[in-house]
């Protein structure tokens, strides 16, 4: 079991991971079409690892409430949502705007979304560690199968976020080593708040229904701030759309099939 959680764990870092390594690769950034699809893929995976592995599991957990069992879901859905818009707010955006002269200005606004992706990845490593933990803890609500699900989509969404953070680093004269190993410390912080989470899970295990829903508000927050747009604007949207469904789909697949 120790091995399936941490490979789990490992799945969104290596995902992050290959979309830095693109700098070897490549003299531009990321195609958009594929972009758009892999953004649309991930959201509609994320989406339904929100419901259906997040917080219906949240509500069932709270049967005993009775009526009232809807309360950790959204509580802790709300919370999640406020935490990512609070991030946001006190830390600079991912879509930074890069039309501004002058190479300082440009790598301070590189620097700038480092720092921004690499908060961003924190609630999203917490969010695979919860559903591990309780998975771990023998909970019928949550399945390995719903934990490597988001874990998978998460590390679809995290491939272009690594290229967005080697490629500008690379065209601002670093090595593409350098440029590739900094997207991939942008990671690195996802398997480690996992880690944290699944080693305090023992006591927070009776609040688990609102980690759990907090884990949910997080990465809906995620979709409608980061990925909708990227798969809606623009050219090549209906393929997001596309995706998305296909994503949806097949997320609902697993959880209810190998669930």
């Amino acid at each position: 079991m120790n091995m399936i959680i941490a490979k789990g764990l490992l799945i969104p870092f290596l995902g992050t991971s290959l979309g830095s390594a693109l700098v070897f690769f490549m003299k531009k950034e990321l195609n958009r079409k594929v972009q758009k699809m892999l953004s649309g893929f991930a959201a509609g995976v994320m989406v339904a690892a929100s419901i259906w592995s997040l917080l219906i599991p949240s509500m069932d957990m709270s049967e005993g409430m009775g009526r009232l069992a809807f309360i950790p879901a959204v509580v802790g859905f709300c919370f999640g949502m406020l935490f990512l818009l609070l991030l946001d707010i006190v830390i600079p955006h991912m879509h930074i705007d890069n039309t501004i002269e002058g190479p300082k200005s440009k790598l301070k606004n590189t620097t700038m979304m480092v720092l921004a992706v690499t908060l961003h990845n924190i609630p999203e490593g917490m969010a695979v560690g919860i559903l591990y933990a309780g998975w771990a803890s023998g909970s019928v609500q949550i399945t390995q199968a719903g934990a490597l699900s988001l874990a998978l989509g998460i590390a679809i969404q995290n491939f272009p976020e690594g290229a967005i953070i080697s490629m500008p680093l690379r065209s601002q004269g670093l090595s593409k080593a350098k440029a590739c190993w900094f997207g991939i410390l942008s990671g690195i912080v996802e398997p480690i708040a996992g880690f944290i989470t699944i080693l305090i899970s023992s006591m927070v295990i009776s609040v688990l229904p609102y980690f759990l829903s907090f884990a949910a508000g997080a990465m809906i927050y995620v979709v409608i701030e980061e990925l909708v747009p990227e798969m809606a604007e623009g050219k090549h949207s209906n393929w997001g759309t596309i995706l998305f469904m296909i994503g949806f789909a097949l997320m609902m697949m697993l959880d209810v099939a190998l669930g």
